[in-house]
């Protein structure tokens, strides 16, 4: 039976889900010591390059029609590919965790019952959207985002109708580590944005359709957060819905974007896993590891998500560079070979450089230069190999 093609419309509504989310809000109020004009221009900045990568890395796994951890086969080979698969698969475990734990917590601020009884709300409805399926939640789908749609609009008239300005204390960001920490977020999709857009009827619109809106929205959070810091003085999204005095709608806010965007962090953690492990189910594997999300997020304290977010940029900001060298410049599929030796050590080259370049404030961040010197550096080397083979 062949496989149901994706719409335009239907990626663009995944990538609104992904991008309406608490922990985008939560980092976006790490920008108000940068003054709103500034914060917003980091914001937009990093979003431009992130979207930007996000749109190659869909645009791979859209023309050739296969998953995000399929794709890293074309240049790391059959063996290769699996280092990152496992890698995808643990981050995309952490990520479920943290946004279950994130969740849980902004809704107990909404009604106390418990942070531990907010994680099995949530962790329960994420199993029952993996259940449905990500092709069957048609409707439910459209009607939990047009709710969060209106939702946001009034959480958005609340921060920003009145006039108070509250001074900012607190750690100080730069202009340059801002624009990391939005260029981060849209990052840490590009290790899965193919699981969606293998899938789509026309691989160009999809992908495009689904890096502007995600790129839209997620700024649209980020400024929400940067917003509620410098208009209310709240820096907790509890804080903020209660400030802002949603109540149940706020509620709804926090429930349902928890779990449209962390649906999708344990739906590619089973994809992924197809990848490693040819026979196992990715549904069920992906349910698996909601489970384990939601253990993680009563045991474990997540509150400070900076350092996990830029080692997700270490790892994966390289590969996909990588990725789109061979696949864009030097037209090359290593995906019949067991694995590529030449590749992985560009990547240990950009792996470690992403790291010393953490400790250079540049006014673009550090993943943009970090990518283009992999780039760079993985097209300079094919050159000089072909050059001593002839």
């Amino acid at each position: 039976m062949e496989e149901r093609r994706t719409s335009v419309f239907e990626n663009g509504l995944i990538w609104f889900g992904a991008g309406v989310s608490i922990a985008e809000i939560l980092t976006g109020t790490y920008f108000a010591p940068l003054g709103f004009e500034k914060g917003l221009l980091a914001i937009l900045l990093g979003h431009i390059v992130g979207c930007t990568m996000l749109f190659l890395a869909g645009l791979i796994g859209g023309t050739v029609r296969k998953s995000a951890m399929e794709t890293v086969k074309l240049s790391f080979g059959q063996t290769g590919s699996l280092f990152f698969a496992l890698l995808n698969i643990l981050q995309l475990m952490g990520w479920t965790a943290i946004m279950i734990y994130d969740g849980a917590l902004a809704a107990n601020g909404a009604l106390d019952v418990g942070p531990w009884i907010w994680c099995l709300v949530i962790g329960g409805l994420i199993i029952l959207w993996i259940l449905v399926g990500i092709k069957n939640l048609g409707k439910v789908n459209t009607v939990a985002m047009a709710s969060l749609f209106v939702l946001t609009l009034l959480l958005c008239k609340v921060i920003f109708g009145g006039d108070s300005l509250v001074v900012i204390s607190g750690d100080n960001i730069t202009f340059g580590a801002a624009v990391e920490l939005s260029v981060a977020m849209p990052l840490s999709w590009l290790p899965l944005i193919s699981d969606y857009t293998r899938s789509a009827q026309n691989a160009v619109k999809a992908t495009a359709a689904s890096a502007v809106v995600y790129g839209l929205v997620s700024c649209w959070m980020y400024v929400i957060g940067m917003g509620a810091a410098i208009y209310t003085g709240a820096y907790d999204i509890s804080q903020i819905m209660v400030k802002a005095g949603l109540g149940i709608a706020g509620l709804l806010i926090i429930v349902l974007s928890t779990v449209t965007t962390t649906f999708l962090d344990a739906y590619s953690a089973g994809v992924s896993s197809e990848s490693v492990f040819v026979k196992l189910n990715g549904k069920w594997f992906a349910i698996g590891v909601t489970v384990l999300g939601v253990i993680g997020a009563i045991i474990f304290p997540m509150d400070n998500i900076t350092a996990f977010l830029y080692l997700i940029g270490s790892v994966f900001a390289p590969m996909i560079a990588i990725q789109i060298a061979d696949f864009f410049i030097l037209k090359q599929d290593l995906s019949e070979s067991r694995f590529s030796v030449q590749n992985l050590m560009i990547w240990v080259v950009g792996f470690v450089l992403y790291r010393l370049l953490m400790h250079v404030d540049m006014v673009v961040g550090n993943t943009l230069p970090d990518m283009v010197i992999t780039m760079l550096v993985c097209v300079a080397v094919f050159k000089v190999r072909r050059k001593v083979r002839k």
